[in-house]
């Protein structure tokens, strides 16, 4: 399955059909698409004990964000 970004930077809308319908490779592939975003929106600002910030994703909320899109995947209707 070819699952290039297309220069508009869009999920191809085939890829889609294909996602809606179950199918696990494009789901993964929509996944993809979407993984560096889940994962700023998963990072969270942390201190350690010397009150020095750094950053952290937070994998459970990151799974949940993915568990989310995979759920609208599904529930998409693509007629």
């Amino acid at each position: 399955m070819n699952t290039k970004k297309t220069i508009n930077n869009l999920v191809p809308y085939p890829v889609i059909v294909l996602a809606a319908g179950g199918d696990v490779d494009a789901i993964n592939a929509v996944l993809r698409h979407f993984g560096e975003y889940i994962i700023v929106l998963a990072t969270k600002r942390l201190y350690d004990e010397d009150g020095n910030p750094y950053l952290c994703v937070d994998e459970g909320l990151r799974r949940r964000l993915e568990t989310k899109l995979i759920t609208a995947i599904l529930n998409f209707d693509a007629a």
